[in-house]
C-alpha cells in the first residue's frame, strides 16, 4: 500500500471526481446543453469587449479564490482535516470535468484551449499553494504546519491573484479575438 504514502494518492481522489464531472455533462445534463451558457458566442463576445476594473475584480477574486482557501485552511485545523481534503479533491475533479466537458461540447478543441488559457498563468501558483495545504491536511500528524509553509502559501496565493487580475484577462481577451 505504498501509494497511500505518496502524493499520487491525491490523484486517486481527483480523477474519479473528474470522471464523474464528464459523465454528468454527457449523460445526466444533456438537456441543459442546448441552453446558452458561458461558452455561448454572446457571452464570449461580451467578455472580449469588457473592460476589467482591477479593484472590483480583486474583491470578486477574494470571494472565489481566497475564501475557499481559508475555509479549507480552517477545516485543516479540525479533526475533519483529512475528510475535507478528500472532499475538496473530489469536488475539484468534478468541477474540472464539468468545465472541460462543457467547453469541448460547446466549442470543440477551441473550448479546451480556452479553458487552458483561462487557467494560465495564475493556476501555476494556486495549485502548489493548495497542494501544500491539502498534503498537510491529508498526512497530519505525519506533517506539521510551519512558518515556511505559511510564507510559501501566502506568496503563491498573492502571486496567483496578481496574475489573475492583470495578466489573465489580457490572455483570454487575446485568445477570444482569434475566434
Amino acid at each position: 500500500m505504498k501509494i497511500f504514502h505518496t502524493r499520487k494518492q491525491l490523484l486517486v481522489f481527483f480523477m474519479p471526481g473528474f470522471l464523474l464531472g464528464i459523465i454528468y455533462v454527457n449523460f445526466i445534463a444533456v438537456k441543459y446543453m442546448a441552453e446558452p451558457g458561458i461558452f455561448s458566442s454572446y457571452f464570449l463576445e461580451q467578455f472580449r469587449s469588457a473592460d476589467i476594473v482591477a479593484e472590483e475584480y480583486l474583491w470578486y477574486l477574494v470571494r472565489v479564490r481566497i475564501f475557499p482557501f481559508l475555509v479549507l485552511a480552517g477545516l485543516s485545523l479540525t479533526k475533519a482535516r483529512k475528510l475535507s481534503a478528500v472532499l475538496f479533491l473530489v469536488w475539484t475533479g468534478i468541477s474540472g470535468g464539468i468545465l472541460i466537458s462543457l467547453a469541448v461540447s460547446s466549442m470543440g478543441i477551441k473550448g479546451s484551449i480556452l479553458c487552458m488559457v483561462g487557467l494560465f498563468p495564475q493556476f501555476l501558483f494556486y495549485i502548489p499553494a493548495y497542494l501544500v495545504l491539502i498534503w498537510y491536511a491529508y498526512t497530519y500528524p505525519g506533517s506539521q504546519w510551519n512558518r515556511q509553509k505559511s510564507i510559501f502559501v501566502s506568496f503563491m496565493m498573492a502571486a496567483g491573484l496578481i496574475l489573475e487580475i492583470y495578466v489573465n484577462p489580457l490572455l483570454v481577451q487575446g485568445f477570444l479575438s482569434t475566434l
